[in-house]
């Protein structure tokens, strides 16, 4: 996939795109409720400040970073919650400026990581590179989260590439955390990407595939759709089952997003 450097500059775009939807609201907008569930603006950029902090202290004291998944793992499913509600409860402007030095800061350790260097994490140990596409994911489907409260229609990039790519390489993750056993084979993946043209990953010959549109695949594999309202096309019974499993973030599998084709 692409080069650290080169994820790091798209991260830094993402993010870059993101502050601009929220550093002119109104302190009464950031308690404006998103489509996930509990949570407003402030919860959604107080969840990114979070995650960005906890891959900082990752990056540079991993033996802190090592106590912060102990608890969280003494509470599997709330730690998320919390951190984000704690974070919620400051006043906009100090968490934002808050959120912006530190994804800074993690993008500028992220580049000083020597190669061949695995970070810790929630879920398996990742080169720097992964991180990078680990925290753009989450940047980007937040950030999502934030657009839609806001009525904005965001034009998909080719920054999505490296989500896409994640979506893939979590194929088999996305079986074990629920202890089932992945597919023995490998699929074909093909989607198209904004430009029209076309992202491969998996041999030509693999008796399974999906394919379709690059973006309901990035949403899927971050639980912001529906399997029932993408326009992804599975070929052959594992790969239909991956896609009701799929996700690129580590940690427990979230509720995901109820279908709307059926009421539409």
């Amino acid at each position: 996939m692409s080069d650290l450097h080169t994820v790091l500059d798209d991260l830094r775009a993402e993010g870059d795109d993101l502050d601009a939807l929220v550093a002119t609201l109104p302190e009464e907008s950031w308690t404006l409720p998103t489509p996930a569930a509990g949570w407003t603006i402030a919860h959604q950029i107080g969840h990114l400040l979070w995650t960005d902090r906890a891959a900082l202290t990752a990056v540079r004291d991993p033996d802190a970073f090592v106590k912060t998944v102990e608890a969280a793992f003494g509470d599997p499913l709330g730690f998320v919650d919390v951190g984000a509600e704690e974070q919620a409860g400051r006043p906009s402007a100090e968490l934002l400026a808050d959120w912006r030095d530190t994804r800074r800061e993690l993008g500028d350790a992220l580049a000083g990581v020597p190669r061949g260097t695995k970070i810790l994490w929630f879920g398996p140990p990742m080169s720097p590179a992964s991180m990078a596409t680990a925290r753009l994911m989450e940047t980007w489907a937040h950030g999502g989260d934030v657009a839609d409260t806001l009525g904005v229609t965001r034009a998909p990039t080719a920054r999505l590439k490296n989500i896409a790519h994640l979506g893939v390489r979590t194929r088999d993750f996305a079986y074990v955390i629920r202890d089932r056993t992945p597919p023995t084979e490998p699929f074909r993946v093909v989607l198209t990407s904004p430009d029209g043209g076309s992202w491969e990953w998996g041999p030509d010959d693999a008796t399974q595939s999906v394919t379709g549109p690059a973006l309901d695949f990035c949403l899927l594999v971050t639980q912001r759709v529906h399997r029932d309202d993408t326009a992804l096309v599975a070929d052959g019974p594992d790969a239909e089952e991956w896609l009701g499993l799929a996700q690129a973030f580590a940690g427990a599998p979230g509720p995901g997003r109820a279908p709307t084709s059926s009421t539409s």
